[in-house]
């Protein structure tokens, strides 16, 4: 098995690093247009395998494809980070024409690869991976709902005073400040409803944190987070490469479900060998229904913008 991580940046390195501590493949390639960054980064992790006990291969590349190569898997992490004060729909102009030259060069090398798509605006990169290469929709994922469920959860999990493991939590909707639902009615604390164990106002406290999560962090470190977007974008790798059929919030192609067309859009999915297999129909009330149409109109205003490029 063969897994590539495009972009060696703080997301790249370390999405890379749990792919290796976890040995999910046999061979990982970092890949960077940055002149020995990818090798650097591949050196270093791989003088940890002595001292963590993987035996993954983690090779550096700085633009040549042709290492990537027969890749399984391929997670894109390229493009600017968001800045403090800088929106993820002004990130659209210089990001999409990086994914999409990352599309075409991967492809080229891997043409059976599933692609997971970290890059922002994540919904609208994901959108432009998938119209621009023509793939299958199930071999394009995009990350965000996985990152947003797992920030639901912590939240979650500060106000129960519990462990983050023992929820289930789910965010659907885009990967935006303004365009995420947690859906908290539907979230668990060990099959028990966790508004059982909240008040209206804590509840609506959880939700309103959730939303902030990213621009929180980008605001207290002076840039976009790295720990728990690298942490999800490996969680779906291991999914699929050990074809564990398990549950995440992806962005995926949507052609009806859940009343939208023409979209990439975060709602529940499993995920396996084939990349996401299912997207599961959650029945959202009225007013969730809602707020997924307005999500989706906002994602959709922000691909708009891709027809102007």
């Amino acid at each position: 098995m063969k897994v590539t991580v495009v972009g060696a940046g703080a997301v790249g390195a370390t999405c890379a690093d749990n792919i290796a501590r976890k040995e999910l493949c046999t061979e990982l390639v970092l890949l960077d247009i940055k002149e020995g960054f990818a090798e650097g980064k591949a050196q270093d992790m791989m003088q940890t395998a002595a001292l963590l006990g993987f035996d993954t291969k983690i090779t550096g590349s700085t633009n040549d494809y042709s290492k990537t190569a027969g890749s399984d898997v391929v997670v894109i992490t390229s493009g600017l980070p968001r800045k403090p004060g800088m929106t993820r729909e002004e990130l659209i102009g210089t990001n999409a024409g990086i994914v999409k030259g990352v599309c075409e060069n991967i492809l080229k090398y891997s043409p059976n690869a599933i692609i997971i798509v970290i890059s922002n605006p994540m919904d609208t990169m994901t959108y432009l991976a998938l119209t621009a290469t023509g793939l299958p929709k199930n071999r394009i994922i995009g990350m965000g709902g996985t990152l947003d469920s797992s920030r639901f959860k912590y939240q979650l999990s500060q106000h129960l005073g519990c462990s983050p493991s023992d929820l289930n939590a789910l965010v659907v909707g885009g990967h935006g400040d303004t365009t995420m639902i947690p859906l908290i009615r539907y979230a668990t604390w060990n099959s028990a409803p966790v508004t059982d164990f909240l008040s209206a106002e804590q509840q609506q406290q959880i939700i309103n944190d959730t939303m902030v999560g990213g621009a929180t962090l980008t605001k207290l470190i002076g840039t976009s987070a790295w720990y728990a977007p690298g942490a999800a974008g490996a969680a779906l790798v291991e999914s699929i490469v050990r074809d564990e059929k398990k549950l995440f919030t992806c962005c995926v192609s949507l052609e009806g479900e859940y009343g939208q067309k023409d979209i990439c859009l975060g709602v529940p999915v499993t995920i396996g060998r084939n990349g996401w297999e299912k997207i599961i129909d959650l029945k959202l009330n009225a007013e969730e229904q809602a707020a997924f149409n307005k999500s989706a109109d906002a994602v959709r205003s922000m691909n708009d913008v891709l027809k102007t490029l």
